[in-house]
């Protein structure tokens, strides 16, 4: 029963133009000649993920511009694809667990066939997951359907795919929940202590300092 509220904002959103689901357009990147410029995606296991990227030159010429080199990592710094040397290329993998996968671009050390301007390098990147990956043409042909059929087919997968993406939420926010939770307990802990410990020096203090007077007859 409490699947049915997530069919019904799942159809609305679907209504609407699929708001909850990520536009699939390509992100532009300066890659410096020194260093590292990243993007990164939050992404729940079991996730098909596909990145096409292309470097090109000042004046948008494809293959003749400067070469870069590419690392994508897991969310615990596992690495799922690794490309040096290149202008274009694709990657392509399946999320093994839940969380933060990094892309990174670097400018390569050896610029030499390239003479015009090698400070910076240009890239376009597009990331596709989950149903973004799926080629529909090809499944219209493998399955014979076409019409009416081939969209209610998309709006099923992307309905099961807008639920999981609100149960990965909720799981997040449970787990942040969590440690906010351990968090303001140990913090309170830490804040008895202190009061405690000083309640015990000032007190300590006081005995000393009564002591003292006495031992100078003062009091």
């Amino acid at each position: 029963m409490a699947i049915l509220p997530l069919l019904v904002i799942a159809l609305v959103c679907l209504a609407g133009g699929g708001s909850l689901l990520p536009a699939v357009e390509a992100i532009w990147l300066t890659i410096p000649r020194a260093g590292d410029r990243c993007v990164y995606e939050v992404i729940q296991a079991n996730v098909v993920v596909v990145g096409d990227f292309l470097c090109i030159d000042q004046n948008n010429e494809v293959g003749l511009g400067p070469t870069v080199n590419i690392r994508v990592t897991s969310a615990y710094g596992k690495e799922v694809y690794k490309r040096t040397n290149v202008t274009q290329g694709r990657f392509a993998f399946t999320t093994s667990e839940s969380g933060t996968y990094l892309a990174c671009l670097s400018m390569h050390k050896d610029q030499t066939h390239y003479a015009v301007d090698n400070s910076t390098a240009i890239v376009s990147l597009d990331w596709k997951m989950g149903i973004g990956t799926k080629d529909w043409d090809a499944v219209a042909k493998k399955e014979k359907i076409e019409g009416v059929e081939l969209e209610l087919r998309k709006s099923a997968e992307r309905v099961f795919e807008i639920r999981a993406n609100i149960l990965f939420l909720r799981f997040r926010e449970a787990s942040m929940r969590e440690i906010n939770e351990k968090t303001n307990k140990r913090v309170s802990q830490l804040s008895f202590m202190s009061l405690g410990l000083s309640v015990v020096v000032s007190l300590f203090q006081v005995w000393h300092l009564k002591r003292f007077f006495l031992k100078k007859k003062l009091i």
